[in-house]
């Protein structure tokens, strides 16, 4: 499960100026994106994406839709042997959707409307077909994402 963190992204969460990303403290969400999405590291906010957002039942996308789920069980970790930083959470679930095959789930900080929300990653999750049943994002067992010091 391969996963791009947005350049945007990572000067936020590093930087101490407005707009900061807190991973720890923020309201972290994530979106699923139909096989259609190319990544762009250049990508800064929701409103960059959301063309690619699923729509459907059990999903309903757009900002505010029930179809993005926030993020639980929120950790940050780092490995001295491998030099690297470790997000991750809780694996979310959407029950009895059917809204198309899911190609990456986009991890993001929400703002107040979509050209507010920063993006932070987006996972490849090798193209969930979405057939009513429920649909589980294992996220890797290093976590969301990772980054090299």
């Amino acid at each position: 499960m391969a996963s791009n963190l947005y350049q945007e992204a990572l000067l936020r969460i590093v930087s101490r100026a407005a707009g900061t990303i807190d991973l720890a403290a923020d309201t972290i969400k994530v979106m699923l994106l139909g096989t259609g999405y190319t990544p762009n590291k250049d990508h800064q906010f929701v409103s960059d994406v959301v063309a690619s957002e699923l729509s459907g039942t059990g999903y309903v996308g757009g900002f505010g839709g029930a179809g993005r789920k926030t993020l639980a069980s929120k950790t940050l970790n780092k490995s001295d042997a491998t030099d690297k930083f470790f997000f991750d959470a809780a694996d979310p679930t959407w029950v009895a959707i059917n809204a198309g095959t899911i190609g990456y789930a986009a991890v993001f900080k929400e703002g107040a409307s979509d050209a507010l929300s920063p993006v932070i990653a987006s996972v490849d999750v090798a193209d969930i077909v979405t057939n009513g049943g429920d649909v589980t994002i294992a996220w890797a067992s290093t976590g969301i994402f990772e980054w090299a010091a």
